[in-house]
């Protein structure tokens, strides 16, 4: 078949394809990212490209306005190659997964212990130590005419506990202790009541003994490296989930990874982004790669099937399946990840295919499973999940929330990152007072940024309660074929070249995401036959960190009208549980009862969950009894 070449400007690079290749799949044949949330559906309208040389077939044009179309801007997803192209990528087009910088970071995964309360941190520290991997020097006697038996066991009396090992190891033992002079290091890794002999080193390298905690999320990674013996963070990184570029949500990966290479493609970007943050923390804080030996990982059930390149068709499936919840400590390498050959691999239980991992890290790293009273754990992202529980009993639900509060979905939608929108302030003749993060020039906004705006917008009488802009003769508001939009920013104080906006197409998606947000949990409480009155804590979790008001939050409905001391805000929660269970074996066994003791609640079938969740689609709710400290100001 004849192929054409596509360069892509700004950054030059180009590729070869087949005619009749979408501008979007060329672009992800030469590792270029565009935004792509419907993951090529064409039906979020964000891949907008301006082919600069060339020609394309555009399979519909819908999705654009007619000012856009006399810029000669296409969709990439719908755009098809008939010749040689040049393609530009403007800026609000393209992922930005450039790593997140030290300042940036506390916006977007503030470290846990800088914002959970004490009584948490306590909770973490009265864990019991044990290392998933541990180093123990050993001091061989050598073997003699009174004392013959065999080099193994020699090395396990001397370790004094019950172990396994592997063929490897025994075949090197004989050589290794004896031009050690019978002076040697294993590495353990605890497996119930015995432990397993997984390297074997001359001399005394005890001391060296490190390991990593990640959360794979599905829009970002975050990894901590973690000393082993001193049990202390020597570094944090975050980054963002490349996998974005085949689509913000797990379904549309679900999909893609049916397609030809589709799996590999999707555990290669993680793996690849896990390996090189691995690199730069090791070099940063001046590890030997050989001393990391060991790896444990929470995310949600979808991301962790991708990690380990297991088909993940099921979870997506009525009845809802995954292949696995439950998996067995592994090599590394058998993923891809590049620590110590030997290095192990651990991945936190999941409970169901859309309550994964990382909720039953969310749920020990904040004490849940233990609390007398009753708490409600809500992580909101892309996939919102709810816990709702205490020591006699935990029950959760997933809640497709969509990527609008991190950023994908609204037109001037960004990750919590540098020159984001995060806090806003409006009066009565709709001057607008923002800050953005690291203080820099506005690129566009983020979640907690929409949070406020829209708050703002429903309070000062320029929001109708139905997620309408208001028809009113304002500098700020204007229409468009695209209905009506408000200007947050206009482009001159911009780091962009247009204004910064909302419109009512980007309202409605954030109603509909804090509707399912809010719908998810009370018709979890409904069904125990609770009301939130009787709730004594929630736990906020998720990528909002300290930026996310309260007020704000509850007054556009996202969350309930409660005392406002019964919010506590635990950032990274997944994180967090597993600092903890790379730490400690009991933190690991908790962790495995969690998620057997948790019930999941499947809301597609609860007859009263689309009542509620239609109910939510106004600001802040139909029933305005539900918020009386909101609709007094209304």
């Amino acid at each position: 078949m004849e192929k054409f070449i596509v360069t892509f400007l700004p950054i030059n690079k180009s590729v070869s394809v087949l005619k009749d290749s979408t501008i979007l799949s060329a672009a992800i044949s030469a590792d270029i990212f565009i935004a792509s949330p419907c993951g090529g559906d064409g039906v979020c309208g964000r891949c907008k490209v301006v082919v600069k040389k060339g020609n394309v077939v555009m399979q519909s044009t819908g999705l654009l306005s007619d000012e856009e179309k006399n810029k000669g801007l296409c969709l990439a997803c719908l755009s098809l190659v008939q010749s040689d192209l040049v393609v530009e990528i403007p800026q609000e087009s393209a992922i930005d997964f450039e790593k997140v910088d030290s300042l940036e970071l506390k916006k977007v995964y503030t470290d846990v212990e800088e914002i959970e309360p004490p009584e948490i941190n306590a909770k973490e520290q009265a864990l019991p130590i044990s290392s998933l991997t541990e180093k123990i020097y050993l001091e061989l006697p050598p073997p003699d005419l009174d004392d013959k038996v065999s080099d193994l066991e020699r090395l396990l009396r001397q370790a004094r506990l019950p172990a396994n090992t592997n063929l490897t190891i025994i075949r090197s033992l004989s050589s290794l202790v004896r031009d050690a002079d019978w002076k040697v290091t294993v590495t353990l890794v605890k497996q119930a009541e015995k432990a397993d002999i997984i390297n074997l080193e001359p001399g005394d390298t005890s001391k060296d003994n490190f390991g990593l905690s990640f959360d794979i999320g599905t829009t970002t990674l975050s990894g901590q490296l973690i000393n082993l013996n001193t049990k202390k963070v020597l570094g944090t990184k975050v980054t963002y989930n490349k996998q974005a570029s085949f689509g913000s949500d797990v379904i549309t990966r679900i999909i893609y990874a049916r397609e030809p290479d589709g799996l590999e493609k999707l555990h290669r970007l993680v793996v690849e982004s896990m390996n090189q943050m691995i690199q730069e923390l090791i070099h940063e804080h001046k590890v030997n790669l050989n001393d990391v030996t060991a790896v444990l990982c929470a995310g949600n059930t979808t991301m962790i099937h991708l990690l380990l390149r297991i088909d993940p068709t099921h979870i997506r499936k009525e009845p809802y399946v995954p292949t696995v919840n439950f998996l067995p400590i592994m090599r590394a390498h058998e993923a891809g990840i590049k620590i110590n050959p030997h290095g192990v691999l651990f991945c936190v239980s999941g409970v169901a295919s859309y309550v994964g991992g990382d909720i039953t890290a969310g749920v020990l790293s904040c004490g849940i499973y233990k609390e007398k009273d009753l708490s409600v754990l809500i992580d909101i992202g892309t996939n919102g999940e709810i816990v709702l529980g205490n020591e006699e009993f935990l029950i959760a639900c997933a809640a497709s929330a969509g990527p609008a509060f991190e950023g994908s979905g609204v037109s001037c939608g960004m990750r919590a990152t540098r020159g984001a929108v995060q806090k806003v302030t409006l009066d009565k003749d709709f001057n607008i007072v923002y800050s953005t993060i690291a203080q820099a020039k506005a690129k566009g906004i983020c979640g907690s940024g929409y949070i406020d705006l829209i708050s703002q917008m429903l309070m000062m009488g320029a929001l109708d309660k139905d997620g309408k802009i208001k028809p009113i003769k304002h500098k700020r508001i204007r229409e468009t074929d695209l209905g009506r939009e408000f200007i947050v920013v206009f482009k001159e104080d911009t780091d962009s070249s247009s204004d910064i906006v909302i419109n009512d197409v980007d309202i409605e998606n954030l109603k509909r995401a804090k509707a399912a947000i809010y719908s998810a949990t009370s018709s979890l409480i409904r069904h125990m036959g609770l009301d939130f009155s009787q709730v004594n804590k929630i736990f906020i979790a998720g990528g909002f960190g300290t930026s996310l008001d309260m007020d704000s939050a509850i007054s556009i409905g996202l969350l309930p009208d409660l005392d406002r001391n019964k919010f506590i805000f635990v950032g990274n929660s997944s994180l967090a549980g597993a600092r903890q269970m790379i730490l400690s074996e009991d933190a690991r066994k908790t962790a495995d009862q969690i998620a057997h003791k948790m019930t999941y609640f499947e809301l597609s079938v609860d007859a009263g969950y689309m009542d509620e969740y239609m109910a939510a689609l106004f600001f802040p709710h139909t029933d305005l009894n539900k918020f009386p400290s909101v609709s007094g100001n209304l």
